[in-house]
């Protein structure tokens, strides 16, 4: 995935922050999306939210599901809010993510919608595990201990 400094095109849309607490990320990927028009134009503007989504593997298609985009009130035709996305990605890929999701046990979450460098949306999907209760105090507690031990560091104490 680009960076922001690499790209003056590429621009995050929208970000699933509570993804890397609540799942132990193992692997990720870049997808395309097939949006219509007023889709397009509403995630311009910046109005959307992955948050509560996930992806799935469906008919031999991918699927995001539950994720937001506001409706664009120029539009002629609406569309749908929270309208089933279809993920365009690669059979080799898409057999690895149903290997994945059927026979590991694992859950597809979208990490991040962006405009990629041409001006094109992308959803980076990761292939993750649910953390167990114990598990998120245990990253809770690293994160903890490296913030101390930056300010301890800085202030050299």
């Amino acid at each position: 995935m680009a960076k922001k400094d690499d790209n003056p095109n590429y621009k995050v849309i929208a970000e699933n922050r509570r993804a890397r607490y609540d799942y132990a990320i193992e692997d990720d990927l870049e997808c395309g999306i097939m949006l219509s028009g007023s889709e397009v134009k509403s995630l311009r503007t910046g109005q959307s939210n992955i948050a509560d989504s996930y992806a799935s593997v469906e008919d031999g298609e991918l699927w995001l599901t539950n994720a937001y985009i506001a409706p664009y009130k120029q539009a002629m035709f609406p569309h749908e809010e929270r309208a089933r996305r279809k993920l365009l990605v690669s059979r080799r890929e898409l057999a690895r993510l149903w290997n994945a999701t059927q026979r590991q046990g694992m859950t597809l979450v979208p990490l991040v919608m962006y405009f990629n460098h041409k001006g094109r949306v992308k959803v980076k999907i990761a292939i993750a595990k649910g953390k167990q209760k114990q598990d998120k105090r245990a990253t809770e507690a690293k994160r903890d201990w490296g913030r101390q031990k930056a300010r301890l560091l800085r202030h050299g104490e």
